[in-house]
């Protein structure tokens, strides 16, 4: 078993200034795979002293200069990819396959873009013509606090570190306890590449110890945190205090309107695009509406696809899901599949219970409900499971209404081949992100909701400028 008991403050590993072991359980197996420590208030208050007195240097530094740490860093990341895919596998679950294209590829895409977007990005530029002597400037926020989930480990920890790297904040990360592994390589990774002493410090613990600390620390400027929608409501009251900047990316319960004129693959994309790291994606189409003269047909379909979904241990080669990252979770997905049965939805594939052949492991069936009515628990929870509701509506504002009968707006998705139409609801759903016929959004593209999904954007250019503040200047010397 790894021991993996050490923070990074200040440049260097240090040891908890009072012992509190963690085990972090292997989600495929039920044991543990690695203990770490949880930090307490003076582990904390020495890694936001270390980012604060960082900050004048760091921020004082050219962009050019950042930007070319940033380059290296992921030259280093690229280097360590498979410890990192392990890691993750391990720790949360994600299969090795996944690990290693998206769960590790997201973290390189990521720094990617943000190395082009740094390129672009104007730190000063005049107000306007009418004013030749104003100058809007933008610099860092101060000393941001990353807290991190272990759904999407690298995902979060590079939106997160990459912008602010390019805005000149120093950070103190707080990565989930349940996927704190590979947090602990990419801190190997940020001094291999050469960042300042006090620029990056990773301190573990839990949402009650170092996440609140950080949350109400007087000397933290900036809090960005993803997770749950509950977690991100208390951390907000925290930070009230001190009336730090609060960027939250939170919950999801996506719409996935397909209509009958949607291509013949749009019900197994969402099907499996819903299964995809086990349903536990923040962003998952987890609602299912169909148009009524296609929805008997799309139900079948659905039902088939799942079916066809595998489930089997993370450290197995593979195109298979894996666990669901704890016992936790897995007691939370059961019960709702349970509770979508006694609402009286029509389970068309999966249901309760562990897979055929796993007796150990926080394994799920792939599971689809059909005839699944607004009213009902499964439609308005965040399952964060393999868990897919299918819903049936008769036209297009019937979808629209349904779709945003939610208290979250982080993605919604639309299956047709009508531009017009798509662009109407485009305009129409309420959620920070809205995707069409199975295509991505391209790079720098924002990441975020609104509602109770958050607040703030992540990735490119839009995540560069969350962490800076903008300062107006007049009296400009001219040029």
């Amino acid at each position: 078993m790894l021991e993996k008991r050490e923070f990074y403050i200040n440049g260097e590993w240090v040891s908890p200034a009072k012992p509190n072991d963690y085990h972090v359980i292997d989600p495929s197996t039920e044991e543990p795979c690695a203990v770490i420590s949880l930090g307490d208030q003076a582990d904390t208050d020495a890694a936001v002293a270390a980012a604060k007195a960082a900050l004048p240097g760091w921020m004082a530094t050219p962009p050019a200069d950042r930007i070319a740490l940033l380059e290296k860093l992921l030259e280093v990341y690229q280097a360590r990819a498979e410890d990192l895919a392990t890691a993750m596998s391990t720790e949360m679950g994600a299969p090795l396959e996944l690990a290693r294209t998206s769960q590790v590829g997201a973290g390189a895409w990521h720094l990617s873009n943000f190395i082009k977007a740094a390129k672009e990005f104007k730190f000063e530029q005049p107000l306007g013509d009418h004013a030749p002597n104003d100058r809007i400037i933008r610099e860092a926020v101060g000393v941001a606090a990353l807290i991190t989930p272990w759904n999407w480990p690298m995902n979060q920890v590079t939106l997160k570190v990459g912008a602010a790297v390019v805005a000149g904040c120093t950070m103190v990360l707080k990565p989930s306890e349940e996927s704190p592994l590979d947090a602990m390589i990419f801190a190997e990774l940020m001094h291999e590449a050469g960042f300042p002493k006090g620029v990056f410090n990773l301190v573990n613990g839990n949402g009650v110890g170092v996440g609140s600390q950080l949350s109400c620390h007087k000397d933290v400027d900036m809090i960005s945190f993803t997770g749950s929608t509950r977690a991100g409501t208390l951390i907000s009251k925290a930070a009230a205090d001190t009336l730090k900047k609060v960027h939250l990316e939170l919950g999801g319960k996506g719409a996935n309107l397909i209509f009958n004129d949607a291509d013949d693959k749009a019900v197994k994309r969402g099907v499996l695009h819903m299964m995809n790291n086990t349903g536990q994606s923040c962003n998952a189409p987890s609602r299912m509406l169909v148009q009524s003269d296609v929805y008997d047909k799309a139900v079948e379909e659905a039902g088939k696809v799942a079916a066809q979904v595998t489930v089997g241990p993370a450290s197995q080669e593979g195109r298979h899901i894996g666990p669901v990252v704890n016992e936790s979770q897995f007691n939370k997905i059961q019960d709702l599949i349970q509770k979508g049965i006694d609402e009286g939805a029509r389970l068309v594939a999966g249901g309760t219970g562990r897979p055929d052949g796993l007796n150990r492991g926080f394994f799920v069936k792939p599971t689809v409900f059909a005839d699944v009515t607004p009213d009902m628990t499964i439609a308005r929870e965040e399952i964060f499971g393999p868990v897919l509701s299918i819903m049936k509506f008769d036209t297009e504002e019937q979808a629209v209404q349904i779709a945003n009968d939610t208290v979250y707006g982080l993605t919604n998705y639309v299956q047709s081949q009508d531009g017009e139409r798509r662009k109407r609801l485009a305009r129409q759903l309420r959620s920070g992100m809205v995707e069409m016929n199975g295509q991505s959004r391209a790079a720098g593209s924002p990441f975020g909701g609104m509602k109770q999904s958050g607040n703030g954007r992540e990735g490119g250019l839009y995540g560069i400028e969350d962490f800076t503040e903008i300062k107006a200047v007049s009296g400009w010397a001219a040029e």
